[in-house]
């Protein structure tokens, strides 16, 4: 189904028996994006049980220093406040092509690959990590991204709740649009992607989702409310689905912080709140 080029043996990482994170870098070849996918991979150390593992994969796997995500790991590990924790962090390829909405390019045609990389997450890297762990099932799975990285995570996970139990999304680009906000006939209901592609669905997929967004991360405000759109753009997707009961407003999290900018600085200060979410004891 697909053909490793390169790989470290994962199966000596995760079986250390150390009490610090481990980091180690893999590749995988991709059918579906006919590329190699670069991979950072993190994990806690691994219980005698491994079904007591948890996997996160993680969109931007390339920003794992600038989100000091091993020393947030190793600090959350070291107080006892997160379970077992295998961490996949995804190098990014042709970002603006490769993430997006799967089948929905938006009105410049971006995103004209996000079926390929949704195809490559879960018919190919979620099976490469299951091999290389010899794990039958994680106790749980969750995916997580920022950005444009984040539309992404949220659309694999509506797309994959067989695979997937929870999604993290920081700073969501959910204002991802299949026509100019400049032209005169568009609508923020009709419009936006995600939005309309969760309107018009009847799915109620058995997810938990986590949301946050920071109050300086942009100017934007297109209905002159106030809000940034970023905000706007976040909570309407959350009403959309609360009045679709697409689940109950207990599995929803949204975080705001006032002084949230729209960078890995501000990424980092959420992750530790986010990985307690979803994987706290």
């Amino acid at each position: 189904m697909y053909k490793i080029l390169f790989s470290f043996v994962l199966t000596a990482l995760i079986a250390s028996c150390g009490k610090k994170i481990k980091v180690q870098e893999d590749e995988i070849y991709s059918s579906h994006l006919q590329h190699k996918v670069m991979l950072t991979i993190l994990n806690t150390p691994v219980p005698s049980d491994k079904e007591d593992l948890n996997l996160l994969i993680m969109n931007d796997g390339q920003d794992f220093q600038q989100l000091h995500m091993k020393e947030i790991l190793d600090s959350l590990w070291k107080k006892k406040l997160i379970q077992p924790l295998l961490v996949v962090g995804v190098h990014a390829g042709d970002r603006e092509q490769e993430y997006g909405v799967a089948d929905k390019p938006d009105n410049q045609n971006r995103g004209s690959r996000a079926n390929y990389y949704d195809a490559f997450v879960d018919d190919e890297l979620y099976f490469f990590i299951k091999k290389k762990v010899s794990i039958r099932k994680f106790k749980s799975v969750a995916i997580t991204g920022s950005s444009l990285g984040g539309l992404s995570a949220f659309d694999i996970a509506w797309n994959h709740p067989n695979k997937i139990d929870k999604v993290g999304v920081f700073s969501g680009s959910f204002w991802w649009r299949d026509k100019d906000v400049a032209d005169s006939s568009y609508d923020d209901n009709e419009n936006r992607i995600m939005y309309e592609k969760i309107k018009s669905s009847r799915k109620k997929p058995k997810l938990q989702y986590w949301f946050y967004a920071g109050g300086k991360e942009e100017n934007g405000d297109r209905d002159k409310d106030g809000v940034i759109d970023v905000i706007d753009d976040t909570q309407d997707l959350i009403n959309l689905m609360i009045a679709k009961k697409v689940c109950s407003s207990t599995d929803i999290t949204f975080k705001q912080y006032p002084n949230g900018e729209h960078n890995q600085q501000s990424w980092s200060h959420q992750l530790p709140d986010f990985l307690i979410w979803a994987f706290g004891k």
